[in-house]
């Protein structure tokens, strides 16, 4: 029997694949942008802060979409919480030490820097409402209704029988 998939897999899959476009152009766009501001400092400024932007908005997509393999199993509950849990653990520990590494660097243009983080954080939320929007998914998805087999009830051909009485 084939493993049941969970509706939000296309939607993550097809907003990582967009992100993952918009990395690329944002990292030339901010090269580009940030040597002629900055010189060398404001384009490794730029291009750090969009690979940052990128690595952490797809880790969580990407945890989700890894725990979404266990769909349908007995285990899939806690492999998905601890699939996102850890990836937000992850991320809180590269925070962390992006912070330290990169503070006071002298090669750090914090305008730059900052620009181009926020930059890249409304594109990825752009992404997120256009994918989000386009996508056609039902609004109880993921579920099953029982069958009469299931119930314990006989199938009947004639739809009089499932007339309430009185009606």
């Amino acid at each position: 029997m084939p493993r049941p998939t969970v509706s939000s897999t296309p939607v993550l899959r097809t907003t990582l694949i967009w992100s993952a476009a918009a990395t690329g152009a944002l990292a030339v766009i901010g090269a580009v942008v940030g040597y002629l501001v900055g010189g060398t400092e404001g384009l490794w400024s730029a291009l750090i802060a969009v690979m940052l932007t990128a690595i952490f908005l797809g880790l969580t997509g990407s945890s989700i979409l890894f725990a979404n393999r266990w769909f349908g199993e007995p285990l899939y509950i806690p492999i998905f919480f601890g699939s996102v849990m850890g990836a937000w653990m992850v991320k809180f520990v590269l925070l962390i030490v992006a912070l330290f590494v990169l503070r006071g660097q002298p090669w750090l243009n914090q305008g730059v820097f900052f620009v181009a983080l926020v930059v890249s954080v409304l594109v990825s939320l752009v992404i997120d409402v256009l994918v989000m929007t386009r996508m056609r998914i039902p609004h109880a998805s993921d579920v099953t209704l029982p069958t009469l087999a299931d119930l314990g009830e006989e199938e009947t051909d004639s739809a009089a029988d499932n007339i309430p009485p009185g009606g």
